[in-house]
């Protein structure tokens, strides 16, 4: 097993000469560093001009390690060689170290780096990377490589306090300058100039001799330029990105350092990657993986420029009943209102198309994204997550549509594959009676790690005082039709005309554009009656309390519906097209011994009328889903005495699309028993 680890950039705003004189206070013991026993120097050279030495040391370790693995070893102290090498001119102190203990099971080098930092002279910059590897250790392996890794937290984190702790106490004895390193018979301020012609002089050299002057001049440029770009500053990840231990903060060092190199597109911001990495326990590997896969997909479908180049169309503007708030919650986060009970999802969806869902879903993301960079500037803390207020009242079962629940499933999809750990808090607000059933059939869906920053609210629950909302978010972020002091800029919602849905073709080319969007003809059936013509579905139930579900829209035309029961078996042929006569006749004239027996009373339905149903089958048996076509004229007097079409016309079409499920009494959740007992799922 193999470990690396690479540090973000440290910083010190103090001059390298300073910084050098309290790392040397370190030696030969630390008393700021318990398990630091000891060290001596076994070797020592300075050039002729003083300029670089190079020291190396022995050193004593009391690790904290387990006794029974101490016992096992067969030691009390671990060494360590550590090789430091001092460049006074160019301002550079390399620390080398490695293992002599166990040396042939396991390896461990770590090297840092003190440098000049690039912006300001009088600044000290400190690198460190690691690198574990375990070969063998008496079957102890897991255990020694979570060992070192907790010590090599522990090490980052105390060395910096090492060293201001012994940059104050230099100045406590009234040190407060350490001239730079000036070679004999030279000022320093010449010195300066003088080093910077011999880096310019020894860089030029170096490119000649690997490639040629000119071209590897530009190489080496852009070398340093890449690395440049991937090293993050310790104080930027804690003020941009929040607080992350010291593993955490290598793996955003090291998944950016492998985008530079690997990744020809714009690198995402460093709030984004971490996102990914969040999402998949900072496991480098997946998520790189993940984010790839989202890279992708962003730039297969342009996401990039979605907020510039779509517009929301003018029945969103009118009929879509969300937005953002003007204030944060109580973690500072944007907070994103949808009243979802007074949204029209048919509507919605006949009048915009998959596409149109998804683009509005997407872009509501995006501009999370971007209210959560605008928070952490005026908040001058990292904002990573968004809150959302989801008002439930007036949630129905019009809004399980099936075809709306497709789209819904789609959506979560979409927003868990490239908008993960962006969801800081959810709730759910004056749930209905009906909701644990829409709560069954979405929250599977779901990452368990979203699910548990749900918050549910039953009732005017959200209102009480304690553990209410204002426990959580400003009056003045609250909605008032919540209670709360803040004006809404978005439409109340309500049912979407007709008028705005769009053309049958158009609809039904929407319902698979693309690989964004959702095929819904996948899942549901198409059928064509005439008058008083049947289409009939026989589902056989095996088995007593199988759940029978039903769902169809009436797309154009009249008809009847109803569910008719028999106990003996029925067949239809399926070589049969649907259009052909013999399904256009009912069962009981093909089979006319047959007992038929109406377990759902007949149900009138007109065009663009949606249906959604369940029946429970007491009985085991075959159960008939019936269709009948009717002339929407026929039940006038004046039809019926008066027609002039002479059959010279073509008599009206009623078209359905449907679909129906056969579930056990233990994949139904959506019972009646379920709904009841919501009274108990409010919680604060």
């Amino acid at each position: 097993m193999v470990q690396t680890y690479t540090s973000p950039i440290r910083v010190y705003k103090t001059p390298f000469e300073f910084v050098m004189a309290a790392y040397e206070k370190r030696f030969p013991t630390c008393k700021m560093i318990p398990i630091f026993v000891g060290s001596e120097i076994t070797s020592e050279i300075t050039s002729e001009d003083k300029a670089v030495t190079v020291i190396e040391r022995r050193c004593k370790l009391n690790v904290d390690a387990p006794y029974l693995l101490r016992k096992i070893a067969g030691v009390e102290f671990v060494y360590f060689i550590q090789k430091n090498t001092l460049d006074r001119r160019r301002r550079t102190l390399v620390i080398e170290a490695w293992n002599e203990s166990f040396a042939s099971r396991l390896v461990i080098r770590e090297t840092c780096k003190y440098s000049v930092h690039p912006d300001n002279d009088d600044w000290t910059c400190f690198e460190q990377d690691a690198h574990l590897e375990i070969k063998s250790f008496f079957g102890f392996e897991n255990a020694v490589e979570k060992l070192a890794i907790k010590q090599y937290m522990a090490n980052i984190v105390k060395g910096k306090e090492v060293i201001d702790y012994y940059i104050q106490e230099l100045i406590d004895e009234g040190v407060t300058h350490i001239p730079r390193f000036v070679p004999t018979g030279i000022t320093e301020d010449s010195a300066l100039d003088q080093s910077g012609i011999e880096d310019e002089i020894t860089l030029s050299s170096l490119n000649h001799m690997a490639l040629g002057a000119t071209a590897s001049s530009m190489t080496m440029d852009k070398r340093i330029h890449r690395d440049s770009l991937y090293k993050l500053d310790a104080d930027y990840i804690h003020r941009c990105l929040g607080d992350l231990d010291p593993v955490e903060e290598s793996r955003i060092v090291e998944l950016k350092q492998w985008l530079q190199e690997h990744h020809k597109e714009k690198i995402p911001s460093d709030a984004h990657l971490l996102r990914f990495l969040r999402a998949r326990g900072f496991n480098v590997e997946k998520g790189r993986e993940m984010l790839c896969r989202s890279l992708i997909w962003r730039k297969q479908h342009q996401i990039d420029r979605l907020l510039k180049s779509w517009h929301p169309p003018d029945v969103l503007k009118t009929f879509f009943p969300g937005g953002w708030m003007d204030g944060y919650d109580d973690g500072g986060r944007p907070v994103f209102v949808l009243r979802l009970g007074n949204l029209d999802v048919k509507g919605v969806l006949r009048s915009i198309g998959v596409d149109g869902m998804l683009k509005l879903a997407i872009t509501i993301c995006e501009e999370g994204l971007v209210k959560c960079e605008e928070a952490t500037r005026v908040q001058q803390r990292p904002v990573s997550y968004w809150a959302c207020i989801f008002d439930l009242e007036g949630l129905s079962m019009r809004h399980l549509w099936r075809p709306g629940l497709k789209v819904l499933y789609r959506i979560i999809e979409v927003f868990e594959a490239n908008y993960p750990e962006t969801m800081g808090r959810v709730f759910l607000v004056r749930c209905p009676r009906v909701f644990p059933i829409l709560w069954t059939l979405v929250s599977p869906f779901i990452d368990e790690n979203t699910r548990k920053k749900f918050i549910i609210y039953g009732g005017e629950d959200h209102q009480q005082p304690e553990g209410g909302l204002t426990e959580y978010l400003d009056g003045k972020s609250i909605p008032k039709f919540l209670g709360g002091d803040a004006e809404c800029g978005f439409p109340e919602g309500g049912i979407i005309p007709r008028s705005h849905y769009l053309p049958d073709d158009l609809a039904e080319m929407e319902s698979g554009i693309d690989s964004i969007s959702i095929n819904s003809e996948s899942l549901y059936q198409s059928v064509s009656l005439v008058k008083d013509s049947y289409h009939e579905v026989p589902v056989i139930v095996h088995d007593a309390g199988t759940v029978i579900t039903y769902d169809f829209d009436v797309c154009k035309g009249d008809c009847i519906f109803t569910v008719l029961f028999t106990t003996s078996a029925v067949k239809i042929p399926s070589s049969t097209p649907p259009a052909s006569p013999a399904l256009q006749t009912s069962i009981s004239v093909i089979h006319p011994d047959l007992k038929l027996k109406e377990v759902i009373r007949p149900i009138p339905c007109s065009d663009g009328s949606s249906e959604q149903g369940t029946h429970v089958a007491d009985k085991a048996g075959t159960y008939i889903l019936q269709w009948k076509g009717v002339d929407p004229t026929a039940s006038t007097a004046v039809h019926s005495q008066f027609s002039f079409d002479f059959g010279l016309t073509s008599p009206p079409k009623c078209k359905v699309m449907y679909h129906y499920d056969i579930l056990t009494q233990d994949e139904f959740r959506g019972s009646l028993s379920s709904v009841q007992s919501f009274s108990s799922l409010s919680m604060a």
